[in-house]
């Protein structure tokens, strides 16, 4: 959900639980994003994404385990297409 701060709220929250990664809004009005850390700080930043910041709606979350990529700090991407290609 884009317009209510998610991408804002949710580098706040991996940045709290020490994570690496990004966030970025897609064309289609989704948020897409990738976490790196501990997993047990991962499973607690996608049950928050599950939920959202205040006012969010959240239709549903879908995952993908995929091998780390060595990613530093956690920072709000620009919107991207679905294919994961910035506009």
């Amino acid at each position: 959900m884009q317009g209510v701060g998610f991408r804002q709220a949710a580098v706040a929250r991996a940045r709290s639980l020490d994570l690496a990664g990004w966030v970025a809004n897609l064309a289609d009005g989704s948020v897409e994003a990738v976490f790196e850390g501990p997993r047990d700080r991962v499973e607690s930043m996608v049950d928050w994404c599950r939920r959202g910041p205040s006012g969010a709606r959240v239709d549903g979350v879908s995952e993908a385990r995929e091998q780390p990529t060595g990613e530093r700090g956690f920072r709000a991407e620009f919107a991207q297409r679905p294919s994961g290609k910035e506009q």
